[in-house]
């Protein structure tokens, strides 16, 4: 049981390293644009990559993960995210910059179809497990806001990934250590449940197809929100802050307050259907999505923290339902598939965001087709069966609840 703790632990804190260092350059951007006197529309798109390689990567990590080891590929994520992020502050110019936020972004994948995995790994509650792991990493959305800006202002933005990226190399090193004395673990005990039955009935078709859409178009909203909300903030606050740090604050605020809604929604899910909520909080987005459309300083500050409320609340959802429906033994790579459209739109919301911007000036026509979006998604979640109850259950639970694996 304290090993299961430290593990749990380490887990959560990578899920929240995972989205930090993917999430520090849209608040380093801005101090890039006054110190290299490019545009933003210009200096954002330096970020694809990273965000190409965070999809794509998830699927051959997802396979390492079941076929290698679930914990030698969480010390490479700790270890490779934090070097790649000293390199990318090393960085002489945009082409360096670009390829060191492609190699966070490469180790950045490894963690949704390995980390997730873990912390669902032969447990009843998932629900609440993921509500708090999906907290953790929301935190580390909040906090990359925050300790951009506060780094920035201290020593430049630099500072912004040099320092994270060796904190982050000091927490792999701990983990290993931490799950040093864990049984061993190969493609030998993943294939001990390869033989048993699998038969897969129809209405998972169904469910497969539910995924796949709202994971595009969820992963759509998410991504292009947490992009552009620091950007939002500086150009409709100015009432309130004009400078990196105060931007940089009232974000974290923000999404330190959505992070919250996860821990409810992770509880609603152990008690309530799965189909009922993901329909409710897809409802729940539309109106506050057009609210930010056309919101200002305190207002837009207020509409916001409700909006990320909605949008990461969303989360645990779809998470729940691969958990539920995979065996374990699969769940790596089923997550894989799930995080590469996810993480893979998020390379797509880059340069729209970017060129919304750049065409506009503003973020009007971001959000409000994006109300359009939350709308799909509550209708197709309509397609999801009304019962609530596991259409593929991993084999082994009870054996592994009671401590049988861990890796």
């Amino acid at each position: 049981m304290r090993d299961d703790r430290g593990r749990f632990f380490f887990l959560n804190l990578g899920h929240a390293y995972d989205h930090l260092f993917m999430l520090l350059f849209p608040t380093v951007v801005l101090a890039l644009e006054v110190e290299w006197g490019r545009p933003y529309s210009e200096l954002l798109p330096l970020a694809v990559g990273g965000f190409i390689a965070f999809g794509a990567g998830a699927v051959p990590a997802g396979w390492l993960g079941d076929r290698w080891s679930r914990k030698h590929m969480m010390t490479l994520f700790f270890v490779g995210i934090g070097l790649s992020s000293v390199a990318t502050g090393l960085a002489s110019g945009p082409v360096g910059l670009a390829i060191g936020l492609t190699a966070i972004g490469l180790f950045a994948s490894i963690y949704h179809p390995v980390g997730v995995a873990m912390v669902v790994q032969g447990v009843t509650d998932v629900g609440r497990r993921l509500g708090i792991n999906g907290v953790a990493g929301n935190l580390g959305v909040a906090a990359a806001a925050l300790a951009a800006g506060a780094l920035i202002e201290l020593a430049g933005w630099r500072a912004a990934f040099i320092v994270p990226g060796v904190i982050a190399v000091c927490t792999g090193l701990a983990f290993a250590l931490c799950t040093s004395q864990a049984p061993a673990e190969g493609p030998a005990k993943r294939q001990r449940g390869a033989g048993e039955s699998m038969r897969i009935p129809a209405s998972l078709i169904r469910i497969f197809v539910v995924l796949t859409l709202v994971t595009l178009f969820g992963g759509l909203i998410f991504n292009a929100t947490l992009v552009s909300l620091p950007k939002v903030f500086a150009v409709r606050l100015t009432e309130l802050t004009s400078s990196t740090f105060g931007v940089a604050g009232l974000v974290s605020i923000v999404y330190v307050f959505g992070a919250m809604a996860q821990l409810v929604v992770g509880y609603l899910l152990d008690r309530y259907p799965l189909r009922l909520i993901m329909i409710a909080v897809a409802v729940l987005q539309i109106p506050f999505l057009l609210a930010a459309a056309q919101a200002h300083n305190l207002a837009l500050v207020l509409v916001s923290a409700v909006m990320m409320l909605t949008i990461f609340g969303a989360i645990p959802i779809t998470d729940t339902l691969v958990a539920r429906n995979t065996p374990d033994q699969w769940r790596s790579r089923m997550y894989a598939l799930k995080y590469l459209i996810a993480l893979g739109i998020s390379a797509a919301a880059v340069p729209l965001v970017s060129v919304v911007y750049g065409v506009s000036g503003d973020f009007v026509w971001l959000f409000a087709p994006f109300a359009v979006l939350s709308l799909l998604i509550a209708l197709i979640a309509a397609m999801l069966p009304k019962g609530d109850r596991p259409l593929v259950p991993a084999p082994g639970v009870a054996a592994q609840a009671a401590g049988a694996g861990g890796d």
